[in-house]
């Protein structure tokens, strides 16, 4: 899984004009959905972003969570990040996972969120959506989980 998180003052998620959900100061997480992804990875993706340390100390360090600091998160789902951009002009995505798979993981890692943390607000799978938010700092990370079988392909061996 991919996510794109940034900290936020406020954001909100609209589709057909409706805004279906909204945050004040946190967290809005894009979240892309891989084939080989299951729900290991998204377990895995919610727990770095609660505890991802983004937000400022007294000391104006960012060694606080969005837990230490009670924020909101917003998850919208966001199949575009999963594209490959290494060659040509036009995004391939063939490393993203099929809308049924997706679909139900992102409702997965929703659920799991909502259970798990106080405020979560989410955009709707397959939908156009108009997403608004104002970015504090500006702060972005992109963070990404792998499913443990493919973790030893990325790594380099030194000789």
């Amino acid at each position: 899984m991919i996510t794109i998180i940034q900290r936020v003052t406020q954001s909100s998620v609209t589709v057909n004009r409706n805004t279906i959900g909204e945050i004040g100061h946190g967290i809005m997480a894009l979240v892309a959905i891989e084939k080989e992804d299951t729900e290991h990875e998204a377990d895995r993706l919610l727990e770095r972003v609660l505890n991802y340390r983004i937000f400022t100390d007294e000391n104006d360090r960012m060694n606080l969570s969005l837990r230490d600091t009670h924020g909101d998160l917003m998850l919208i789902p966001q199949f575009t990040l999963a594209a490959d951009t290494e060659k040509g002009n036009r995004p391939s995505f063939t490393s993203a996972a099929p809308p049924e798979q997706a679909k139900k993981l992102f409702q997965y890692l929703t659920e799991k969120a909502k259970s798990h943390y106080h405020t979560v607000a989410c955009g709707e799978f397959g939908a156009d959506m108009q997403v608004a938010l104002i970015n504090d700092g500006p702060i972005t990370f992109t963070l990404r989980t792998r499913p443990t079988h493919l973790l030893h392909r990325h790594h380099k061996v030194e000789l």
